[in-house]
């Protein structure tokens, strides 16, 4: 164990310090590995998941739109003019245009929905060819006369449908099995509101699997479904040396303000707009687990050095060099850092692979859907975050490794107490600094609109909040200090951590590290459930909900239809609605476009006003905006925008309201001007009012027979309870990976806990071996240990709380309105406080009172000899 002459310890004795230390002080690196390893688990977890959702989606996109270089979309469901087509073809620099209709679709009987595309055969060939069908062989013998499929004219026959290989396995299983996906079967199909006979004519061999994809003839889906006159995109081919940009730009200048031009850039920042700010919190909660571990890193090694300060003393004496120790400490933490990060990489994976077949690809936050995404492996995420997890453990040796560098050998011979003089007051300017500097940046604003400087300010706040251990533990004990008390242990508890602040701030480290990081979350979670709970209420107010469970989202009653709902028995009163997207932008998601029978003088009384709503000009269509839509699109009660519909309408925004229903925002107008500038008199969801002592199932009844029978099986009916219910459970859903982090951090700040104090309870075995020769009883210590650490528990606790508290409020005010664009009010959750505290508390006492009986099992004469 030399140091050698060079005043470097040896390899093999390096090896053989480091394991020594790790077989004394097991449950202690073990618990400090395991922080590592679920920070990076979650953040390396959270990215594959979603690195295989986005992939899928991509997939899907692609599946749908096939080879196209550009695509004018339609920013509705309604589309555009087919007039445009002709115009895009003459573009300078465009080879080839292919006009689409696609509709969401439905079979009947069947609870998935699927994209139904009518093509131009001879101009999809050239652009978009892997979504050609391919006609099924002829029976032998057949002529194929009869239906009209022959095999070469079955992409022109009006009745023919060409299928998905995965929706044909589908038809297939379904009622009728076989026969119902066979050639010349008869399907129906549901879309746009009409459900009309369909013959399956063939495969669709260029869609890959897991995509459920229905092509006609263009003809025949415009004829059959009510879209005479309408696309709803047309795929470009460019010219071979054309200038793109250029193309482009000719593009543009000539689009109505119903259509857009796509580009595959364009299509992978919407679908990354999806879920981006979900993922991005999730990833950051999980490097402030990941921090949380690297102060159970100091917190472990820190106890470490205090151990071995005699050791550390033997060796400076024997020759060794203060950068040789400093090496040692923190090739230590870079061992404990490297074992956690490896556990962490492959719990990540067993994380995402078990999330993805139980959660799908949104964690539960319904962002993706329609298909069930194969985990994607990212070898430069692993390395990333293999490096965060190591970074954290050196980062948290670094300071120990300083400390038992810089100890005085002839003074750490014989001291194995606190290293700071007990008269000497700590310091709390360091701590004010950071402190100060997190509530600086919980008031930034957004970058990119992620709210990346109120997760620095999180990080701030947590690090000013250690940082004031040592003060605070003196300044919560110094009440104490001058009281009597009956009992020694506890007059002896009370002055023993009063004079060692450093031991008791190292012990507090990762009790507050990790109890405010799960306190901050739990006041958020509760705070958020809190709020939609009310606004369910809010916006609930009625007996009965009816909506038409149609997929493509242009079903819907018509007038006539609305006035039988409304007149039947025991209906009191109706409210219809109609909801459509509408995209804004190119770039990010679409918008719902809510009609609403408001009235302009009182909004409120339909929808959960945030502040006064503002006079409306004359002439002007007023329009009302929630949270989020008014946030992503920077607008404000009072401005004007412009919706792109009706040829493009300038339009008044009279208010904000607020709605955690739609993530992406939604644009409501009065019933009267909805239908004014859609042309849309169709009405798709009623709130219904009973009349008093109506019988709740019998006015069900009575509503699904005023329906017609093809709507009638298609629509739902629920009470507010029911939807209330629904509602929590998908909420509940959606934060399943948020509840996963609360208790992970509960279970590694109670084993923090056990770690600490136990360790730094097996280092005070010569202060027990003193405490006997002068009389103390066994009895006594125990006492005087349990008290320790109950009040070590009870100020850590009372830390963790205070400054989760502080992080909460970043959490609900700033992080949660930069990111998802929502408000809420702060809702405390005292029952997790109360759980956690005694969970804390007699953690820390029972983890202290058994080191305790290991540390009084050594007799008291062999525990002071070497003082002799």
């Amino acid at each position: 164990m030399s140091a050698g002459r060079s005043g470097r310890i040896s390899l093999p004795a390096l090896i053989w310090l480091i394991l020594g230390e790790w077989r004394a002080q097991p449950v202690r690196v073990a618990t400090a590995a395991i922080a590592i390893a679920v920070g990076v688990a979650l953040g390396f977890g959270v990215h594959l998941i979603n690195a295989s959702a986005l992939t899928e989606f991509s997939r899907a996109i692609a599946a749908v739109n096939g080879d196209a270089d550009l695509q004018v979309a339609s920013v509705s469901p309604a589309g555009f003019d087919e007039a445009l087509y002709p115009r895009l073809a003459r573009v300078a620099g465009v080879a080839r245009a292919s006009p689409v209709v696609q509709l969401t679709a439905a079979i009947p009987g069947d609870d998935q929905g699927l994209t139904l595309i009518g093509l131009d055969i001879f101009r999809a060939a050239a652009v978009t060819p892997g979504l050609l069908g391919r006609p099924d062989p002829a029976p032998q013998g057949a002529s194929g006369g009869g239906s009209g499929l022959g095999d070469a004219g079955a992409v022109f026959d009006e009745m023919a449908v060409f299928l998905s290989p995965t929706l044909r396995q589908a038809v297939e299983a379904g009622p009728g099995g076989r026969k119902a996906g066979a050639r010349g079967a008869v399907l129906s199909l549901s879309a746009a509101g009409r459900t009309v006979p369909v013959t399956v004519a063939g495969t669709l061999p260029g869609v890959a699997e897991g995509r459920r994809i229905a092509v006609m003839d263009i003809a025949a889906v415009q004829w059959r479904f009510g879209q005479l006159g309408r696309l709803q995109r047309v795929d470009l081919k460019l010219a071979a040396g054309a200038d793109r940009e250029a193309v482009e730009a000719a593009i543009a200048r000539i689009l109505p303000p119903e259509a857009e031009l796509v580009t595959r850039e364009s299509q992978s920042r919407r679908s990354d707009s999806l879920s981006r700010a979900y993922r991005v919190n999730l990833n950051m909660l999980a490097l402030m687990a990941l921090l949380t571990g690297g102060f159970l890193v100091f917190s472990a090694q820190s106890l470490s050095v205090a151990r071995r300060r005699s050791q550390f003393a033997l060796l400076r004496v024997l020759g060794t060099r203060r950068d040789a120790l400093l090496i040692q400490v923190l090739i230590e933490g870079a061992v404990v850092g490297a074992v956690g990060a490896l556990m962490g990489l492959g719990l990540g994976v067993l994380l995402a692979d078990t999330a993805l077949r139980l959660l799908g690809g949104d964690l539960g936050g319904g962002y993706f859907s329609g298909g069930q995404p194969v985990l994607v492996f990212a070898p430069a995420a692993a390395v990333v975050f293999f490096g965060l997890g190591l970074l954290c453990a050196i980062g948290g040796s670094l300071l120990p490794a300083r400390e038992a560098s810089r100890a005085q050998p002839a003074v750490a011979l014989k001291n194995a107490g606190d290293a700071v003089d007990p008269s000497t007051r700590p310091a709390i300017g360091p701590a004010l600094g950071l402190l100060l500097a997190g509530g600086a940046c919980a008031f930034g604003p957004a970058i990119g609109g992620l709210p990346i400087l109120g997760y620095v300010a999180m990080a701030l706040l947590l690090a000013g909040g250690v940082t004031a251990m040592p003060w605070l533990a003196r300044a919560l004990l110094s009440p104490l200090q001058g009281a009597r008390f009956a009992a020694p242990s506890t007059e002896l508890a009370v002055r023993r951590l009063w004079g060692a602040p450093s031991q008791a701030a190292v012990a507090l480290c990762g009790i507050v590290a990790s109890t405010s990081l799960m306190i901050a979350m739990a006041v958020m979670v509760s705070s958020f459930r809190g709020s939609v709970d009310d606004w369910l209420g809010q916006v609930l107010p009625d007996d009965l909900y009816m909506r038409l469970a149609e997929p493509t989202g242009s079903e819907g009653l018509d007038p006539a239809g609305q006035a039988r709902l409304a007149t039947a028995p025991g209906v009191a009163a109706v409210t219809f609605t109609r909801s459509l997207p509408l995209r804004l932008s190119p770039e990010t998601p679409s918008v719902a476009l809510v009609a609403q029978p408001i009235r302009r003088e009182d909004p409120g009384a339909r929808l959960p006003m945030i502040g006064a709503p503002r006079a409306i000009p004359a002439g002007a269509t007023p329009v009302w905006l929630s949270e989020p839509a008014a946030w992503i699109h920077g607008k404000r009660a009072g401005d004007w925008m412009t919706l792109p519909i009706a040829g493009g309408q300038r339009v008044f925004v009279a208010g904000l309201w607020r709605d955690y229903a739609r993530q992406n925002g939604a644009v409501v107008l009065t019933s009267e001007d909805y239908s004014r500038l859609t042309g849309d008199a169709l009405r798709a969801e009623a709130s219904i009012a009973l009349e008093p002592g109506a019988d709740i199932a019998a006015v069900t009844a009575a509503l699904k027979a005023a329906l017609p029978p093809d709507l009638a099986a298609r629509t739902q009916f629920a009470r507010p309870g029911e939807i209330r219910a629904i509602a929590l459970g998908l909420f509940d859903r959606s934060f399943a990976i948020t509840y996963v982090l609360e208790l992970v951090a509960i279970l590694v700040g109670l084993a923090g806990v056990a770690a600490t104090v136990s360790a730094q309870t097996l280092a005070r075995t010569k202060e027990f071996g003193m405490l006997r020769h002068i009389g103390v009883r066994r009895g006594q210590i125990t006492a005087m240990l349990a008290q320790e650490g109950a009040l070590l528990g009870a100020v850590g606790v009372t830390a963790g709380l205070t400054l989760g508290l502080v992080m909460s409020q970043v959490l609900i005010h700033v992080i949660n309105p930069q990111s998802f664009h929502w408000t809420m009010e702060t809702r405390l959750p005292w029952v997790v406080f109360a759980v956690v505290t005694v969970a804390l508390v007699s953690a820390s006492a029972g983890a202290a009172l058994l080191a305790g009986r290991r540390a009084l099992s050594m007799d008291a004469v062999r525990a002071v000899r070497e003082d002799w």
